[in-house]
């Protein structure tokens, strides 16, 4: 039997995300390396080895999110992407997709943007690199829990810790929430806040938000045209996560 380099690797849980991921990649150590790792983060995982063969699968079964190559046999990336999105019958017709590539000149990543990719991963990638794409996944953020105390007990030690941290994300996020439209104007600004929140949100087991801020930094990063709309849903998460912190909280 051959192990898994993902065996007891820690990751959200299973019941939490319950993604489905197609892999489509033509070089067999890439596509078990893609499809041990999305199995290791919760995700549900399929994977084919050509073009045609992905499209037909994606055509078929509903996924949450597409990695597809580039460069595979039968069809590449863009091709694939480009027939799923004109089949309005197609099961997977509006699931995210990413472009995997071990090349990628410069001018490239704009034109796969373009082409409705949300983003490209660069092989060999780490399994963190997943996670961050995963967060696109709108299904992913859905299912996140807007408060976690267990992984904020994990991140702070104790219990008393644990409320006092929440309590300092609580008038954070007040001011956030006060400051949002003016930041939401400065894309540099936004960003360097988001990057603060992002370990706030860590410490205190604010799991959808922190999951919120992710796809927000990385839509900021790809596609700045969108983020209006993103920041409005952000926005929404934000508030749902301090009516969840404005609650009495239980000693643990």
């Amino acid at each position: 039997m051959t192990h898994s380099p993902f065996a007891g690797s820690s990751g959200p849980r299973a019941d939490m995300l319950a993604l489905r991921i197609l892999v489509a990649d033509d070089d067999a150590a890439s596509r078990r390396f893609l499809l041990d790792a999305v199995r290791a983060l919760g995700a549900d995982g399929a994977d084919c080895v050509d073009g045609r063969a992905a499209l037909s699968v994606a055509r078929n079964e509903a996924f949450d999110l597409l990695l597809l190559d580039c460069r595979m046999p039968g069809a590449g990336a863009c091709e694939v992407l480009t027939e799923l999105r004109q089949d309005v019958f197609a099961a997977s017709r509006d699931a995210v997709a990413i472009a995997t590539t071990a090349e990628l000149d410069p001018a490239q990543r704009p034109q796969l943007l373009l082409k409705g990719f949300s983003d490209v991963l660069i092989k060999p990638c780490r399994i963190d690199d997943l996670r961050r794409v995963m967060a696109l996944a709108p299904a992913y953020l859905r299912r996140l829990p807007v408060l976690d105390d267990e992984a904020a007990l994990l991140a702070s030690g104790d219990s008393t810790t644990m409320c006092a941290l929440r309590q300092l994300l609580q008038q954070e996020l007040v001011t956030l929430c006060n400051e949002l439209d003016q930041l939401g104007q400065n894309g540099a600004a936004l960003r360097d806040r988001l990057h603060r929140l992002r370990s706030s949100c860590g410490f205190c087991g604010a799991t959808a938000l922190s999951g919120h801020v992710v796809a927000l930094q990385q839509l900021l990063g790809t596609r700045p045209d969108q983020a209006a709309s993103a920041v409005a849903l952000f926005r929404g998460v934000l508030m749902e996560t301090l009516r969840a912190l404005d609650r009495p909280q239980q000693a643990a």
